[in-house]
């Protein structure tokens, strides 16, 4: 039986995990790889992109991995003219690249604005802007981006710049989408809540909870309605549906993976 991306070309940008475990790109290549795709992975860790392409090469299906900066306008273009030149063809970008830094507008410096811009907001727009051409090529395709519910509400912590830059991840996913629409690409956005990947205990337990990760998972398992996180796998089914051809008219909008989150009383 054929698998729900069987055959499809799909590059996921950012397929690493920031430690062990599974981040929400490692789950969603091996679910791609799972459901026939053939997979061409970045992520600016070679050793942690060389980790994913070890399991998605597990489930049997052909696959590249290499390390880039997403950020750079040149690797970007590079990286997908090389992805069509091995595999033929691109169906599907996953962009799945980002991370916060805390801080409000006041405290935050120029230049951690600007890292948070470019790392959140910028790689999908280079993403975005390599791919569509190549799917142009091929008759169409589907983009799916990443982005927070921090870009619809405030959830507890001082991350104005990646606020604003998931927020901007939202609203370019929607114009993408209608823009393109006549030609067969669509283009639609994951927006996940408060998830419990590795991203948890190696970065937010430091930023946000004094160090203690176990304290940090309680807080924030009992600011969910259904009353824990979610995890990558939630978050990997989503941009599963949408890349298939079972979302064929689905494009220019959201799917929310937050156990309610977004629409519950204020933290």
């Amino acid at each position: 039986m054929a698998g729900r991306v069987q055959d499809k070309v799909i590059v996921v940008a950012g397929a690493g995990s920031v430690g062990p475990g599974w981040g929400n790109g490692k789950a969603s290549a091996v679910l791609y790889a799972r459901e026939g795709a053939r997979l061409y992975l970045i992520d600016r860790d070679a050793e942690a992109v060389e980790e994913t392409r070890r399991l998605v090469a597990a489930e049997g299906v052909d696959v590249h991995a290499t390390a880039g900066d997403l950020t750079d306008n040149a690797t970007v273009a590079r990286l997908l003219a090389d992805c069509v030149a091995r595999f033929g063809r691109l169906d599907v970008m996953h962009n799945n690249v980002g991370g916060s830094e805390p801080g409000g507008v006041a405290e935050m410096d120029e230049a951690t604005w600007d890292r948070q811009i470019n790392h959140n907001l910028k790689t999908v727009y280079l993403g975005c802007h390599h791919a569509i051409p190549h799917m142009r090529q091929g008759g169409g395709g589907a983009i799916v981006n990443l982005a927070s519910v921090a870009g619809y509400r405030h959830i507890g912590a001082p991350i104005n710049a990646y606020a604003a830059a998931k927020a901007g991840v939202v609203q370019l996913s929607r114009a993408i989408g209608v823009q393109y629409a006549k030609e067969k690409i669509r283009c639609n956005t994951v927006v996940p809540g408060l998830m419990h990947t590795p991203l948890v205990e190696v970065r937010l337990a430091g930023q946000r909870g004094g160090g203690d990760a176990e304290a940090l998972i309680a807080k924030r398992n009992s600011q969910v309605p259904m009353g824990h996180m979610g995890d990558a796998w939630d978050v990997a089914y989503a941009a599963l549906y949408l890349a298939s051809d079972e979302a064929k008219y689905v494009t220019a909008t959201e799917i929310v993976v937050d156990g309610g989150l977004v629409m519950s009383a204020p933290i």
